[in-house]
């Protein structure tokens, strides 16, 4: 008898999953995007290169935040923007954001980044986004995210060498456990750029890996 392969679950019913049990912590009564977007040690050196960077402008840019979770990350970057659009896929968490944080330059949306029409904007911001992914998402979403001049991509990724791009299903896991992590430059993404640099890094302990951030610039 042949055995049947399981489809994977859609990636909007694992998100509405993850946040309504609490899988990455917090408590009962509200939403929470993990210990990654609270944990000062993470957050701090993160804040302060993204917003080095984006008050380099003479301009303040249009960003759009893909992933945008809880905000604890994004509301302390919309001063430093013309116009700051956050995006996640978890609706209740959109109406959560909508009722929390208002400013006058700041827009909620609730989109699959995977499927959905992206706003227009200057800066993409993908903050441990993309790792959650499988293959086939992450492709669907480069092919988008090249209509924008700069990407800042946050990814968990292995300590030391390892092999790019290991497929998963989409969900709350990651690659590290395969010895992989997310590299957009490498097969089967293959993004072309322009330029690129390294904004920061954090070393997890009890080798769990490294947070490393890189922005990218498209041609």
């Amino acid at each position: 008898m042949t055995k049947k392969t399981k489809k994977p679950w859609p990636t909007k019913n694992v998100m509405n999953q993850i946040y309504e049990m609490h899988l990455w912590g917090g408590n009962q009564f509200d939403f929470y995007s993990g210990t990654g977007s609270h944990n000062p040690k993470i957050i701090d050196p993160y804040l302060k290169v993204v917003i080095t960077f984006l008050e380099t402008h003479k301009k303040p840019l249009v960003v759009c935040d893909l992933g945008c979770g809880d905000f604890n990350i994004g509301k302390h970057l919309t001063k430093h923007t013309r116009k700051y659009i956050a995006v996640d896929i978890v609706e209740n968490l959109i109406h959560r954001n909508k009722n929390l944080h208002q400013e006058d330059n700041l827009a909620f949306y609730c989109l699959d980044i995977t499927k959905d029409v992206l706003p227009p904007g200057d800066c993409i911001i993908l903050r441990q986004v993309l790792q959650h992914l499988s293959n086939n998402d992450i492709e669907k979403v480069v092919k988008k995210i090249t209509a924008y001049k700069y990407i800042i991509l946050t990814e968990h990724i292995p300590l030391g060498n390892f092999v790019p791009n290991k497929d998963i299903i989409s969900g709350q896991g990651i690659r590290l456990k395969q010895n992989s992590g997310v590299n957009l430059l490498e097969p089967p993404f293959n993004l072309k750029i322009k330029d690129q640099q390294q904004l920061g890094e954090y070393i997890l302990e009890n080798n769990k890996g490294r947070i490393v951030t890189t922005i990218y610039k498209a041609f």
